[in-house]
């Protein structure tokens, strides 16, 4: 079995202006976890905060759980911090991409470039994102001939609901159901105790966002959410993240999945999120 866990960045209001303080970016993304490795993930986890943030520690191990490393701290350290600020925060994110790599996860994401002056249907949106996302899930799941849960931070009721909705239509529609190998329409957690979430977090508000306001946004966008700092990120970890996305081909030369950019901005393509190609 495996479980999908879901995070976002960013928020799904439009972009008044080009100064605006709303934030230019929507992100949706997880990764895909075998369930048989979740407790060697948590506990590593685990062990990753108490290396970096020994004051978290304020009982037993266990207890570290609840203690959450936020990533708008760790991007709010490279791009305001000092020089040791943004070497403990790059520390800290190598060691989170360490262990995603080490788990063998894989990402799949929704990323929206918000267009200046546009309207957005941040309800569509979202919904949208995850049955979209759930397709990507179930291609996976077929390909391993496994079965699978989606685990979402949760929001406010009305929110789950609408999102379950989504997928409930889609899994019990006349014609089939389109998520088959999905034991269950979307679950919510609080992320206090789901190393799950927490990591989908760090990935979506450390890494995603702030590439794709630097990638996107710079010089169209004037506001503390774009930064020439956030290219240090990029430049660190973007090959990383770009090898541990799920990608599947639906026909020669087409593919699906991974991380998918909708600029609204300049149009640029996907790749663009993940810097210069090596040579």
């Amino acid at each position: 079995m495996y479980l999908f866990y879901l995070d976002e960045s960013g928020c799904t209001g439009a972009l008044p202006s080009a100064t605006s303080l709303i934030q230019p970016v929507f992100v949706l993304a997880g990764f895909i976890l075998r369930q048989s490795h979740l407790d060697s993930f948590t506990r590593e986890f685990l062990d990753l905060k108490q290396r970096f943030y020994p004051g978290l520690l304020r009982g037993e191990f266990l207890s570290l759980i609840t203690e959450e490393v936020k990533g708008a701290e760790l991007r709010k350290q490279i791009r305001a911090g000092s020089r040791d600020d943004r070497r403990f925060a790059l520390g800290v994110m190598n060691n989170i991409l360490g262990l995603m790599e080490r788990h063998q996860a894989k990402i799949l994401g929704r990323i929206y470039i918000k267009g200046i002056g546009a309207p957005m249907n941040g309800v569509a949106v979202y919904n949208f994102s995850v049955q979209d996302l759930s397709t990507d899930f179930q291609r996976f799941l077929e390909e391993k001939n496994e079965f699978g849960a989606m685990i979402l931070d949760s929001r406010t009721k009305p929110s789950n609901v609408n999102v379950a909705h989504s997928v409930f239509t889609q899994k019990f529609k006349a014609t089939g159901d389109a998520y088959s190998r999905m034991v269950e329409m979307p679950l919510f957690g609080h992320s206090d105790n789901h190393a799950g979430i927490q990591l989908a977090d760090l990935l979506c508000s450390a890494f995603l966002f702030p590439m794709a306001t630097y990638s996107y946004c710079m010089g169209h966008v004037h506001s503390v959410h774009v930064d020439m700092s956030f290219d240090l990120i990029r430049s660190r970890f973007g090959h990383r993240i770009q090898r541990l996305q799920y990608r599947y081909e639906t026909e020669p030369a087409h593919w699906r999945g991974g991380l998918t950019v909708s600029d609204a901005i300049c149009h640029l393509g996907t790749p663009t999120l993940f810097g210069p190609p090596r040579r």
